[in-house]
Formats: C-alpha cells, structure tokens, sequence
C-alpha cells in the first residue's frame, strides 16, 4: 500500500504573489522620484550651451567715455580735437569779456559823433558776436559750462574789464566826450583781451581755439593802434 503524496503547500507561494505587485510599485515609485529629481536638478544647473530665458543680463560697457573736467577729445564740428583746461578757461572768460564790448559798442548809438568811432563801433560788433557764439558752441561740446566756477576766480581775473562805475561815467557821456572816454576804455579792454589771447596761444591746446586766438590778437591790436590815433586828434 502507496503512502499518500503529501499536497505541495500553497502558503508560501501565495505570500509571494501577494508580494510582487507590492515590489513592483515601489520600484515604479523610485523611478519616478530620480526621474523628478533630475529634472529638478537639470532645471537648476548653469546653462553652459545656450541662452536662458531666465539668465541675468549681462551690462555692456559703454564705449565713449567721459573726458574729466577741462580735458579730453571732441569729436564735435565747432571745435574738433584734443583740448585742455586753458582751452576752456579761454572761452569761459572771453564770452563775457567780449559781451562787455559788445555793451559798451551799444551805449554809442545816440552818443558816438565822430565817424571813425562809429566805424570802429560797428567793426566790434561784426566780429565779437559771432565769436561768441562760436565760443559757446565749443563749450557745448566739450560738455563745460558757459560761465568759469567761482573757484577759477583766484588769480584768473578777466584783464580790462570795466567796473560798474566806468560803465556809468561812459553811458552819460555824450559827444566829443563820449568819443574820448570810449576810445580810452576800449584801449584798456582790447588790451586785455589781447594778453587772454596770447595765454591761449601759448597754454592752449585746441587748434580752432588757437586760431581765434590768433584772430583776437591781429585784430584787435589793429583796433588798439586805431583807437590811439583817434584819441591823439581828438
């Protein structure tokens, strides 16, 4: 008589079939966590290939640098090239120097008799105006003020301007007198432009200042010599 076949145990059998789908999952569910922190990885990494929506600009540098106060190169048409401090303080200073001419050249109208210091009169105010206004447009340029800083003041004073009393004696003056005392007051203020002139001649580095430099000395030496001779008959 056969001994009976014991039956196979189906225990341990069912535990592991309950314990692969369980497997199975996690594994899936660790997949998904590297492949969402390599995403996220990825996202934060420096993009060494290509451009970044997100990225910092980057600023550019500008390429046109300022010059410091009173030096540097203009590229400008009123006054081309390198100029420097004296170059400036030529210009501050002549324009208001050349505006007091122009002022007293005004108080002859209705004053002046003799007709040579009516002709010289207007001779002034054909040259002086435009050199001012070219001397303005230099100083636009070269972005520098119109007027000198008051720190300029020491030791830079404007050679043979009138003051305010002069101006006054000169403005109720009349006839023969007012002839005298413009020819003599002109003198000294001619005179002064011209040493400014020479200074920028010898300090000076812009060429177009230069030449009007030159112009102020030729010119305004021959209106020195004129005055002197008016001044001699009169």
């Amino acid at each position: 008589m056969r001994s009976p076949v014991s039956p196979t145990p189906e225990a341990p059998r069912a535990r592991r079939t309950r314990r692969t789908p369980a497997l199975i999952a996690a594994v899936l569910s660790a997949g998904l966590l590297l492949a969402a922190c390599g995403t996220d990885d990825a996202a934060k990494a420096p993009h060494h290939g290509g451009t970044s929506s997100a990225a910092t600009p980057t600023a550019t540098p500008s390429t046109t640098a300022t010059p410091a106060s009173g030096t540097g190169t203009s590229s400008g048409t009123a006054a081309p090239g390198p100029f420097n401090d004296a170059d400036v303080m030529f210009a501050q200073m002549m324009i208001p120097h050349h505006r007091q001419a122009l002022e007293m050249a005004g108080l002859a109208d209705g004053r002046a008799e003799d007709p040579e210091i009516k002709k010289l009169v207007a001779a002034i105010e054909r040259a002086q105006d435009p050199e001012i206004r070219k001397m303005r447009d230099w100083l636009r340029e070269w972005g520098e003020p119109e007027s000198a800083p008051m720190d300029h003041g020491s030791g830079h004073g404007m050679s043979g301007m009138m003051t305010e009393q002069q101006m006054k004696r000169l403005a109720a003056a009349k006839g023969k007198a007012f002839d005298r005392l413009f020819a003599q007051l002109m003198i000294a203020h001619h005179d002064g432009a011209v040493e400014m002139a020479r200074q920028e001649r010898r300090d000076g580095r812009n060429a177009t200042a230069k030449r009007l430099a030159d112009d102020v000395v030729r010119t305004q030496s021959a209106e020195v010599a004129e005055l002197r001779r008016i001044l001699g008959r009169l």
